[in-house]
Protein backbone atom coordinates (compact mmCIF):
# COMPACT_ATOMS: atom_id res chain seq x y z
CA UNK A 1 0.00 0.00 0.00
CA UNK A 2 1.37 3.68 -0.54
CA UNK A 3 -0.19 6.47 1.14
CA UNK A 4 1.53 10.06 1.66
CA UNK A 5 2.84 11.49 5.13
CA UNK A 6 4.28 14.39 6.73
CA UNK A 7 6.70 14.88 9.16
CA UNK A 8 9.21 17.78 10.35
CA UNK A 9 12.54 19.04 10.12
CA UNK A 10 13.73 21.65 12.75
CA UNK A 11 10.33 23.19 12.47
CA UNK A 12 9.35 22.73 8.88
CA UNK A 13 7.01 20.57 7.60
CA UNK A 14 8.21 17.48 4.87
CA UNK A 15 6.22 15.72 2.87
CA UNK A 16 6.96 12.19 2.22
CA UNK A 17 5.68 8.61 0.43
CA UNK A 18 5.18 5.95 2.35
CA UNK A 19 5.55 2.07 0.53
CA UNK A 20 4.36 -0.62 2.99
CA UNK A 21 6.11 -3.62 3.67
CA UNK A 22 6.05 -6.53 6.20
CA UNK A 23 10.36 -7.29 6.00
CA UNK A 24 11.98 -5.45 8.88
CA UNK A 25 14.43 -3.59 6.65
CA UNK A 26 13.59 -0.57 4.59
CA UNK A 27 14.23 1.32 2.04
CA UNK A 28 15.05 5.60 2.16
CA UNK A 29 15.53 7.27 -0.82
CA UNK A 30 17.08 10.70 -0.61
CA UNK A 31 16.36 12.56 -3.97
CA UNK A 32 19.52 14.89 -5.79
CA UNK A 33 19.38 18.07 -6.91
CA UNK A 34 16.10 19.61 -7.23
CA UNK A 35 14.97 16.30 -7.78
CA UNK A 36 11.28 16.01 -6.36
CA UNK A 37 10.64 12.65 -4.48
CA UNK A 38 8.73 11.16 -7.40
CA UNK A 39 11.96 10.79 -9.28
CA UNK A 40 13.16 11.59 -13.12
CA UNK A 41 10.83 9.78 -15.74
CA UNK A 42 9.09 8.72 -12.02
CA UNK A 43 11.96 6.20 -11.54
CA UNK A 44 11.80 6.87 -7.72
CA UNK A 45 8.26 6.22 -7.33
CA UNK A 46 8.87 2.70 -9.62
CA UNK A 47 12.04 1.69 -7.57
CA UNK A 48 10.28 2.46 -4.54
CA UNK A 49 6.96 -0.02 -5.78
CA UNK A 50 9.35 -2.83 -6.69
CA UNK A 51 11.00 -2.66 -4.08
CA UNK A 52 8.12 -2.76 -1.72
CA UNK A 53 6.67 -5.70 -3.82
CA UNK A 54 9.64 -7.77 -2.28
CA UNK A 55 8.24 -6.78 1.42
CA UNK A 56 10.35 -4.16 2.18
CA UNK A 57 9.35 -1.02 3.07
CA UNK A 58 10.22 2.17 1.34
CA UNK A 59 10.00 6.02 2.37
CA UNK A 60 11.17 8.60 -0.16
CA UNK A 61 10.74 12.47 0.58
CA UNK A 62 11.38 16.59 -0.99
CA UNK A 63 13.43 18.10 1.58
CA UNK A 64 13.01 21.46 2.51
CA UNK A 65 12.27 23.68 -0.02
CA UNK A 66 12.14 21.50 -2.95
CA UNK A 67 8.67 19.86 -4.46
CA UNK A 68 5.68 19.57 -1.76
CA UNK A 69 7.90 20.70 1.08
CA UNK A 70 8.09 23.90 3.29
CA UNK A 71 11.38 25.78 4.00
CA UNK A 72 13.82 26.94 1.73
CA UNK A 73 16.10 25.29 -0.35
CA UNK A 74 19.82 25.07 1.02
CA UNK A 75 20.96 22.42 -1.42
CA UNK A 76 22.32 19.22 -0.44
CA UNK A 77 25.31 20.97 1.38
CA UNK A 78 22.22 21.60 4.50
CA UNK A 79 20.11 18.56 3.68
CA UNK A 80 21.78 16.42 6.45
CA UNK A 81 18.84 17.71 9.01
CA UNK A 82 16.38 16.43 6.46
CA UNK A 83 18.02 12.88 5.89
CA UNK A 84 18.20 12.54 10.05
CA UNK A 85 14.61 13.87 10.66
CA UNK A 86 13.57 11.02 7.30
CA UNK A 87 14.78 7.94 8.97
CA UNK A 88 13.82 9.21 12.84
CA UNK A 89 10.26 9.43 10.48
CA UNK A 90 10.65 6.00 8.66
CA UNK A 91 11.41 4.46 11.98
CA UNK A 92 8.25 5.71 13.76
CA UNK A 93 6.01 4.74 10.76
CA UNK A 94 7.48 1.38 10.77
CA UNK A 95 8.14 0.44 14.21
CA UNK A 96 9.37 -3.39 13.47
CA UNK A 97 12.50 -2.10 11.75
CA UNK A 98 16.02 -3.19 12.68
CA UNK A 99 17.74 -1.80 9.51
CA UNK A 100 17.67 0.69 7.03
CA UNK A 101 19.44 1.23 3.49
CA UNK A 102 19.76 4.46 2.35
CA UNK A 103 20.23 4.98 -1.47
CA UNK A 104 20.87 8.47 -2.96
CA UNK A 105 21.79 9.25 -6.75
CA UNK A 106 24.61 12.23 -7.52
CA UNK A 107 24.44 14.87 -4.50
CA UNK A 108 22.04 13.27 -2.81
CA UNK A 109 25.34 10.24 -2.90
CA UNK A 110 27.69 13.00 -1.73
CA UNK A 111 24.66 14.34 0.90
CA UNK A 112 24.59 10.47 2.42
CA UNK A 113 28.00 10.16 2.78
CA UNK A 114 28.64 13.38 4.57
CA UNK A 115 26.17 13.25 6.72
CA UNK A 116 25.98 9.53 7.85
CA UNK A 117 26.82 9.79 11.10
CA UNK A 118 23.87 12.01 11.58
CA UNK A 119 21.47 10.05 10.12
CA UNK A 120 21.45 6.34 11.96
CA UNK A 121 21.44 3.99 8.27
CA UNK A 122 22.68 0.92 8.50
CA UNK A 123 24.05 0.69 5.07
CA UNK A 124 24.33 2.43 1.66
CA UNK A 125 24.04 2.80 -2.17
CA UNK A 126 25.55 5.50 -3.86
CA UNK A 127 24.56 6.22 -7.51
CA UNK A 128 27.03 8.48 -9.15
CA UNK A 129 28.34 10.49 -6.73
CA UNK A 130 29.15 14.09 -7.26
CA UNK A 131 32.48 15.05 -6.28
CA UNK A 132 33.55 17.68 -8.95
CA UNK A 133 31.63 20.82 -8.77
CA UNK A 134 31.45 22.83 -11.93
CA UNK A 135 34.01 25.54 -12.35
CA UNK A 136 33.00 26.95 -16.10
CA UNK A 137 30.57 25.86 -18.65
CA UNK A 138 32.88 22.77 -19.41
CA UNK A 139 31.84 19.48 -18.14
CA UNK A 140 34.60 17.83 -15.63
CA UNK A 141 38.07 16.53 -17.51
CA UNK A 142 37.32 13.10 -16.96
CA UNK A 143 34.15 13.40 -18.70
CA UNK A 144 35.72 15.36 -21.57
CA UNK A 145 38.60 12.90 -22.18
CA UNK A 146 35.62 10.08 -21.74
CA UNK A 147 33.71 11.66 -24.59
CA UNK A 148 36.95 12.35 -27.07
CA UNK A 149 37.91 8.28 -26.55
CA UNK A 150 34.75 7.16 -27.56
CA UNK A 151 34.51 9.66 -30.03
CA UNK A 152 38.19 8.66 -31.46
CA UNK A 153 36.87 5.06 -32.24
CA UNK A 154 34.16 6.18 -34.07
CA UNK A 155 34.67 6.59 -37.77
CA UNK A 156 32.15 9.33 -38.15
CA UNK A 157 33.72 11.64 -35.58
CA UNK A 158 37.32 11.43 -37.71
CA UNK A 159 34.90 12.00 -40.74
CA UNK A 160 33.15 15.14 -39.38
CA UNK A 161 36.55 16.42 -38.39
CA UNK A 162 38.27 16.16 -41.57
CA UNK A 163 35.47 17.78 -43.71
CA UNK A 164 35.54 20.66 -41.38
CA UNK A 165 32.30 19.76 -39.27
CA UNK A 166 33.70 19.93 -35.74
CA UNK A 167 33.35 22.82 -34.10
CA UNK A 168 37.41 23.75 -33.92
CA UNK A 169 37.27 26.39 -30.65
CA UNK A 170 35.17 23.86 -28.44
CA UNK A 171 37.64 21.56 -29.09
CA UNK A 172 40.84 23.95 -28.59
CA UNK A 173 38.48 23.99 -25.19
CA UNK A 174 38.33 21.02 -23.99
CA UNK A 175 41.53 19.79 -25.19
CA UNK A 176 42.69 22.71 -22.90
CA UNK A 177 40.96 21.42 -19.70
CA UNK A 178 42.39 17.92 -20.01
CA UNK A 179 46.12 19.94 -20.25
CA UNK A 180 45.32 21.48 -16.66
CA UNK A 181 46.95 19.69 -13.39
CA UNK A 182 44.53 17.32 -11.58
CA UNK A 183 43.64 18.54 -8.18
CA UNK A 184 40.83 16.77 -6.17
CA UNK A 185 38.18 19.71 -4.62
CA UNK A 186 37.57 19.48 -0.96
CA UNK A 187 34.65 17.71 -1.95
CA UNK A 188 36.24 14.51 -3.18
CA UNK A 189 38.68 14.84 -0.08
CA UNK A 190 35.97 14.49 2.40
CA UNK A 191 34.10 12.31 0.57
CA UNK A 192 37.06 9.70 0.64
CA UNK A 193 37.78 10.43 4.15
CA UNK A 194 34.00 9.54 5.41
CA UNK A 195 34.22 6.51 2.60
CA UNK A 196 37.62 5.39 4.55
CA UNK A 197 36.37 6.08 8.13
CA UNK A 198 32.78 4.12 7.33
CA UNK A 199 31.41 1.57 9.72
CA UNK A 200 29.01 0.27 7.86
CA UNK A 201 28.99 -1.46 4.07
CA UNK A 202 28.82 0.97 0.89
CA UNK A 203 27.79 0.11 -2.05
CA UNK A 204 28.93 2.54 -5.26
CA UNK A 205 27.63 2.20 -8.64
CA UNK A 206 28.45 4.06 -11.98
CA UNK A 207 27.01 4.54 -15.29
CA UNK A 208 30.52 4.22 -17.59
CA UNK A 209 29.20 6.68 -19.74
CA UNK A 210 27.82 9.77 -17.61
CA UNK A 211 29.99 12.90 -16.74
CA UNK A 212 29.41 12.72 -13.48
CA UNK A 213 30.37 9.09 -12.86
CA UNK A 214 33.11 9.39 -15.12
CA UNK A 215 34.61 12.30 -13.19
CA UNK A 216 33.86 10.24 -9.50
CA UNK A 217 35.67 7.35 -11.23
CA UNK A 218 38.77 9.07 -12.44
CA UNK A 219 38.95 10.81 -8.82
CA UNK A 220 38.64 7.30 -7.47
CA UNK A 221 41.68 6.47 -8.44
CA UNK A 222 42.93 9.50 -7.08
CA UNK A 223 45.79 8.83 -3.61
CA UNK A 224 42.97 10.08 -1.84
CA UNK A 225 40.61 7.51 -2.12
CA UNK A 226 43.52 4.94 -1.56
CA UNK A 227 42.41 3.91 1.73
CA UNK A 228 38.83 3.69 0.65
CA UNK A 229 39.63 1.20 -2.62
CA UNK A 230 41.12 -1.15 -0.19
CA UNK A 231 37.81 -0.79 2.60
CA UNK A 232 36.37 -4.18 2.72
CA UNK A 233 33.00 -2.90 3.02
CA UNK A 234 33.10 -0.20 0.27
CA UNK A 235 32.50 -2.04 -3.19
CA UNK A 236 32.28 -0.11 -6.92
CA UNK A 237 30.43 -1.87 -9.91
CA UNK A 238 30.48 0.35 -13.28
CA UNK A 239 28.25 -0.73 -15.67
CA UNK A 240 28.05 0.54 -19.18
CA UNK A 241 25.57 3.23 -19.87
CA UNK A 242 25.01 7.09 -20.46
CA UNK A 243 22.16 7.37 -17.99
CA UNK A 244 22.79 9.62 -15.16
CA UNK A 245 19.29 8.45 -13.92
CA UNK A 246 18.42 4.57 -15.03
CA UNK A 247 15.86 5.41 -17.56
CA UNK A 248 16.53 2.18 -19.46
CA UNK A 249 14.91 -1.09 -18.90
CA UNK A 250 18.74 -2.63 -18.27
CA UNK A 251 19.58 0.53 -15.96
CA UNK A 252 16.98 -0.06 -13.88
CA UNK A 253 17.68 -3.53 -13.10
CA UNK A 254 21.43 -3.19 -12.38
CA UNK A 255 19.55 -0.36 -9.67
CA UNK A 256 17.59 -2.48 -8.66
CA UNK A 257 19.95 -5.62 -8.12
CA UNK A 258 22.00 -3.65 -6.25
CA UNK A 259 19.58 -2.02 -4.01
CA UNK A 260 18.30 -5.44 -2.75
CA UNK A 261 21.35 -6.73 -2.27
CA UNK A 262 21.93 -4.00 0.42
CA UNK A 263 18.56 -4.47 1.70
CA UNK A 264 19.11 -8.78 1.88
CA UNK A 265 21.92 -8.96 3.11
Amino acid sequence: MRRNLTFTCEGVELAATLDSGDRNTGLLIVSGGNEIRIGAHRGMAELAATVASEGYPVLRFDRRGVGDSAGSNGGYESSGPDIASAVAAFRQECPALTRVVAFGNCDAATALVAYRGDTAVDALVLANPWVVPPIDDLPPAAAIKSRYVRRMRDPAAWAALLTGRIDMRALARGLGRLAQPKRNAPIAESFATALAASTIPVSILLASRDGTAAAFSDTWQSDAFAAARAHPAVHLTTFDSPSHSFASVADFAMLLQTVLAQLSA
